[in-house]
């Protein structure tokens, strides 16, 4: 009884050592598949408040600093340099826009941008146009530097919330409003 019991229990830590080690190499291809793939979420808020619309932008601070030093120079600092995180803020402005339904391009402003935990974030606004039936939304941000580079935006404040994807070679999206008006 005993033989069969210490044979049995051997065979049991083996087996648990072997998913230990599996479980382990999942987490750590999982973090590694985490750190590798790129990604941004933008929000797009009717605020009706202000009657404005409100853009932020969340980047992943470490993708924002291998950015800052492929687009500008090795030395750019988007930790401590407001210099830097202008620049940046400028760089995201020029690759998104929003336009109304009839492609006429929204002008929006650049309101602010801050470093925030593991992230970088970039606002931007304008005055929210009277009978908007709809928006077309282009977002390259660091599609130009990453091709597997995903930026999701969700458009909320007008009905149900809407994401959008921007990846691949996909440039242009539109969201509808059926007739909620403010």
């Amino acid at each position: 009884m005993t033989t069969m019991t210490a044979k049995m229990t051997k065979r049991l830590f083996k087996r648990t050592k072997q998913w230990s080690l599996l479980a382990l190499l999942l987490s750590v291809c999982a973090q590694a598949q985490a750190h590798q793939i790129k990604a941004a979420i933008t929000t797009v808020l009717f605020n009706p408040r202000t009657e404005n619309i409100e853009v932020m932008h969340r980047f992943n601070l470490h993708d924002a600093e291998h950015a800052v030093k492929r687009l500008f120079d090795k030395q750019a600092d988007i930790l401590d340099s407001k210099d830097t995180q202008l620049k940046f803020a400028e760089y995201v402005a020029k690759r998104f826009a929003v336009l109304n339904a009839q492609g006429e391009k929204l002008t929006l402003n650049t309101v602010g941008f801050e470093t925030e935990g593991k992230f970088f974030w970039v606002y931007q606004e304008t005055d929210q146009p009277p009978a908007l039936k709809g928006l077309q939304i282009r977002h390259d941000a660091l599609r130009d530097l990453w091709p597997s580079q995903v930026n999701t935006l969700n458009v909320e404040g007008k009905g149900d919330i809407q994401t959008l994807r921007f990846e691949g070679n996909t440039t242009l999206l539109k969201v509808e409003f059926n007739g909620h008006h403010h």
